[in-house]
């Protein structure tokens, strides 16, 4: 899509009264949106790529479900539960440094896997992998909402899209590599991710006008409050909703390599099919929200995909994968949707709110793939993945006690 097709999609219709509004604000800094949607894809392809790897480590180092449970574990708790700690600092003023340093960091975290040692060698480079993700989101989604305009969750995203290719790609590409030479192809990941931080570096001092212009603090732009109790409901919509997604991820390898006895290669694919939909979903959702309201669309998204998800377990061949390509693209369009609900209830602390969704929120989600890796053990495969289809009907529940946003917050943030 060429740029102007793409100022054209994010640009909001004129409303009275807009003349009113700060100009900066009234358009989206499209270059900066798809420089900050491709570092998103880098830094989560390499997060995205340990689903494929997992199968490879746990051949090499003969563990259990329950350890790679727990390498599950780590990876989320320090991409994701830190991420908080992130935003708050990028809410105390504009750390760009931290992005190529990031894509760094998680590029050589998971690339290096096939180099290691041991066990704790292996909980070591996914630390270093999991900052590299945690230090990038914040930032982005933070720097996306200052320049996106009057459709935040528009611009969101086709941010968004960048993280879900990623993460879609991620098992494809990683596959490939280990397909063709073992373990040791984790490696492949990092000329990629040094060519991204490389590029990103030089590309920093272009951004700094357009950043630089959101620069003021948000209690200064308009009167607005934000609304804890509100944010901590939907921590635990997100939560419950990420448990959902990251047990198929997990598990659906485990599901068509050691339950239906497919081949090994297969895996790469069928990840990509459930997450490429999700990204798919998430460029819909976005517009739909902007329209609908973030709050509606994610409650009745979270219960639309529940029939897919339980479709995909009881159908096989192709209708098989139409449900499971629809219960991706349901579930996950509520990723980027949710940013934006999370900037709503806290429009004072952007980056914070960020980091609390994207981060906290679904880091503590992956808490859950821990103890489903221990039902795998006892019980198989299978009863995972039943567990993780029902899971976004307690999502849907726990979402209907969302309250609406204040107007003031929805003012701030459009526009």
């Amino acid at each position: 899509m060429a740029e102007g097709e793409i100022t054209g999609f994010l640009q909001p219709p004129v409303i009275a009264g807009d003349h009113l509004r700060d100009p900066i604000r009234s358009k989206p800094h499209v270059r900066l949106i798809v420089f900050l949607a491709a570092g998103h894809l880098i830094v989560d392809m390499n997060q995205g790529a340990l689903p494929a790897v997992l199968p490879y480590l746990k051949i090499a180092h003969d563990l259990s479900y329950a350890a790679i449970g727990t390498l599950v574990l780590v990876s989320n708790v320090t991409s994701s539960i830190v991420q908080p700690v992130f935003g708050y600092f990028a809410d105390r003023g504009a750390r760009r440094w931290m992005m190529p340093v990031a894509l760094l960091l998680s590029g050589l975290g998971i690339g290096l896997t096939g180099l290691a040692r041991g066990y704790w060698m292996l909980i070591g480079l996914l630390v270093v992998m999991g900052f590299g993700v945690a230090a990038y989101h914040p930032v982005g989604f933070k720097t996306v909402t200052s320049v996106a305009g009057r459709r935040i969750a528009t611009a969101m995203s086709w941010f968004s899209l960048g993280g879900n290719l990623g993460f879609a790609l991620g098992p494809v590409f990683a596959g490939a590599l280990l397909t063709s030479v073992g373990v040791y192809g984790s490696l492949g990941m990092v000329p990629l991710t040094l060519i991204a931080s490389i590029v990103l570096i030089l590309a920093l001092p272009r951004w700094a006008p357009a950043a630089e212009n959101d620069s003021l603090p948000h209690q200064e732009r308009a009167p607005v409050k934000n609304m804890p109790r509100a944010m901590a409901i939907l921590i635990i919509v997100v939560m419950v909703r990420s448990w959902a997604q990251l047990g198929f991820v997990t598990f659906l390898p485990f599901y068509y390599v050691d339950t239906l006895k497919l081949a090994p290669r297969l895996v790469g694919p069928l990840l990509f099919l459930f997450l490429g939909a999700g990204a798919i979903g998430t460029v819909i959702a976005g517009p739909l929200a902007d329209r609908w309201a973030a709050r509606r669309l994610t409650t009745w998204a979270l219960i639309a995909c529940v029939p897919f998800g339980v479709g995909f377990l009881l159908a096989r061949g192709a209708l098989a994968l139409l449900m499971l390509g629809l219960f991706g693209a349901i579930l996950i369009s509520t990723v980027s949707v949710t940013v934006v609900l999370g900037q709503q209830y806290l429009p004072r602390n952007a980056g914070l709110a960020s980091g609390l969704i994207v981060g906290f929120a679904i880091g503590a989600g992956g808490l859950g793939v821990t103890m489903l890796g221990g039902v795998a053990d006892r019980f198989g495969v299978p009863p995972v993945l039943w567990i993780s289809a029902l899971m976004p009907c307690a999502a849907f529940l726990a979402a209907l006690f969302l309250p609406p946003p204040r107007k003031r917050n929805l003012v701030r943030n459009a526009g």
